[in-house]
């Protein structure tokens, strides 16, 4: 399908655009830029038709924006501000757009790491996503079966990387990570793809307050076979974890249930590659690739 944005069609109208009817937050804030662009389109007495040959989208995707029923690329915010004269207050609606374009339970997680000041993260499938480089992540989320469109894979490959702003605040959270041995060998996108997230994952290793440890696979003791670990801690002594293997999975901040998976980790931790180790043995394996 093309994505050619000059295209006066439907072409940009795509399931990965679609208002998720179960996120009201989102919904609501779509809804409410529709009914602005709406208004601007109306007070400059341009109809739907005319608005849409002009900005190069489709009319029937002009009416689905209006209702709140799409949510509006950048783009199509870009050249309605300039078509409707709106001196960049159409514009601005990009920044409240660009939030619900992502996933509600994305948007969740983000919001959560964006205010924690210690992070613990085990996993034993793939790469933890704040690790992840953009091709890497792209390579991985292509293996999801069923498979996800194009347009799912850019919504979702947006909001991943638009988590990793975590790396730029100051101070640094104090971030931890074991990754199993197996997914630092594992060629998702190919070897040159591998290579690229080995040599990024050295990067922010190197980062002053991330830790980044690796569990070998012929490790026989070992805490993490209940699968994959999180835990966020704020400044206000509060806490949010979720594992696979305890809980039925559900995220909990009950101060005896996050000691549990906290213990879990620091098992887990104690059983992998020291930092100075585990960066050495990821160079090796970088090597190997």
């Amino acid at each position: 399908m093309s994505m050619d944005p000059n295209r006066n069609d439907d072409s940009t109208d795509e399931p990965g655009w679609e208002v998720d009817p179960e996120d009201e937050q989102g919904a609501a804030v779509v809804a409410a830029v529709g009914r602005q662009l709406k208004a601007w389109r109306e007070g400059a007495g341009l109809r739907a038709a005319d608005f849409a040959k002009a900005i190069g989208y489709g009319e029937d995707l002009v009416y689905k924006v209006e209702a709140g029923k799409r949510i509006p690329r950048p783009e199509y915010l870009d050249r309605a501000d300039g078509v409707l004269n709106a001196g960049g207050k159409i514009r601005a609606m990009q920044e409240d757009v660009g939030q619900v374009r992502y996933p509600k339970q994305v948007r969740n997680l983000a919001k959560l790491e964006s205010q924690a000041v210690e992070l613990l993260a085990y996993g034993n499938h793939n790469i933890h996503g704040l690790l992840q480089t953009e091709t890497y992540a792209r390579a991985l989320l292509e293996t999801w079966r069923p498979a996800y469109g194009e347009s799912e894979i850019e919504r979702l490959l947006a909001a991943r990387m638009a988590r990793q702003t975590i790396f730029n605040r100051a101070p640094l959270p104090t971030l931890s990570f074991v990754l199993e041995e197996a997914i630092l060998r594992r060629p998702i996108g190919g070897k040159m793809v591998l290579r690229r997230q080995l040599e990024h994952i050295l990067e922010v290793a190197r980062l002053r307050g991330v830790d980044v440890q690796v569990m070998l696979t012929n490790t026989e003791d070992h805490a993490g076979m209940g699968g994959l670990i999180q835990v966020l801690k704020f400044g206000d002594g509060s806490g949010v974890g979720r594992t696979d293997g305890r809980f039925g999975g559900r995220p909990v901040s009950d101060p005896r249930q996050l000691r549990v998976l906290e213990l879990r980790y620091g098992i887990i931790r104690a059983q992998a590659l020291p930092p100075r180790e585990s960066l050495a043995f990821i160079e090796q394996v970088l090597g190997e690739t």
